[in-house]
């Protein structure tokens, strides 16, 4: 039997959860337009993300689209031996992680960089014609930009004129037309038209940065680049901690829309990646299961790309995504 002291205490515990459950349907019904709007995200995530990935199951299967998944036979790990059996394996891994590699490297410090010194500007206008200027070539697509580089990059475009006229080169380059160009091509066209926007989630960490500590800088006599390289770049430095992270991760992405849109059989041997060699596989040569596994591969090594960059990152700063 229990005491009265034992019952009152039960009594009190059932009370201040059913009051906790009424505070928390109140506070759920006061923000459920929120709610609505983000449910219909996780809806989205369910339909197009996690669903789909049923699919993967014909990686382990010899899979034809004229029949039903489920009538497709088993083949185990054949599609993965075959893909680090496949002659093009060294080009598309050279490819994928020259590029994306050397990306990294070059492309991720930039917008830092921009960012910083964009802060410095004190001209107001002069900042906003900066940043509209850098941010508007993210809104063009890669259908757009790639014509507009395949117009200047020809042998009558505006970079040989402007060559030939410094007379650094002595006639007119292809330079579409030659694989040794293609990587400083796709990395150099990516910056240029990334730079400015990948800058702005920096600008908004900037921006949080306590005005106080400019000024105490101040009055102990530092200059523009003591402040940012002692409290502008560590104030930020948990937004490119993950940041980074994320670029980890992402690094066997070569920017499919990019690729596609500049590659052609000349240059072939340096523009075939993965994303591009999955797409000519599965979609150009109908063969699903091995592209699927193809595309499994590249998933599962991005995963402990990610996991990897977290760990190390998480022992060094203490700073990390998860």
């Amino acid at each position: 039997m229990k005491s009265d002291a034992q019952v009152k205490a039960a009594a009190v515990r059932t009370a201040a959860g059913m009051g906790n459950g009424q505070k928390w349907l109140r506070k759920l019904y006061s923000q459920r337009y929120l709610q609505i709007m983000a449910l219909l995200g996780v809806a989205w995530m369910i339909v197009f993300n996690y669903i789909p990935m049923y699919g993967i199951i014909i990686a382990f299967k010899e899979y034809d689209i004229i029949f039903p998944m489920s009538m497709a036979p088993w083949v185990g790990l054949d599609n993965f031996k075959e893909f680090l059996n496949d002659d093009m394996l060294l080009t598309v891994i050279k490819n994928t992680l020259g590029i994306s590699l050397i990306k990294l490297i070059v492309g991720f410090p930039l917008p830092i960089i921009f960012a910083l010194l964009l802060n410095e500007v004190r001209s107001v206008i002069f900042k906003k014609w900066t940043q509209t200027i850098t941010y508007l070539p993210h809104f063009l697509s890669w259908v757009i930009l790639g014509g507009i580089l395949a117009t200047w990059l020809s042998d009558v475009g505006i970079i040989n004129k402007i060559l030939l006229s410094l007379h650094v080169i002595d006639s007119p380059i292809t330079y579409l037309a030659e694989p040794k160009y293609f990587w400083s091509i796709i990395i150099v066209s990516d910056i240029w038209k990334e730079l400015g926007w990948s800058a702005i989630i920096y600008l908004a960490a900037i921006s949080s940065v306590s005005p106080e500590l400019y000024e105490a800088a101040t009055i102990d006599g530092a200059g523009r680049f003591q402040k940012m390289r002692n409290i502008t770049l560590p104030s930020i430095m948990g937004t490119i901690t993950i940041l980074f992270i994320l670029a980890v991760g992402n690094v066997l992405n070569s920017n499919f829309d990019q690729i596609l849109v500049l590659r052609n059989q000349l240059n072939a041997d340096a523009s075939t990646v993965i994303d591009y060699y999955v797409y000519q596989t599965g979609l150009i040569d109908n063969r699903f299961s091995y592209s699927t596994a193809v595309n499994l591969i590249k998933s599962v090594i991005a995963l402990i790309l990610l996991v990897g960059a977290n760990f190390v990152t998480k022992k060094l700063n203490n700073n990390s995504l998860f």
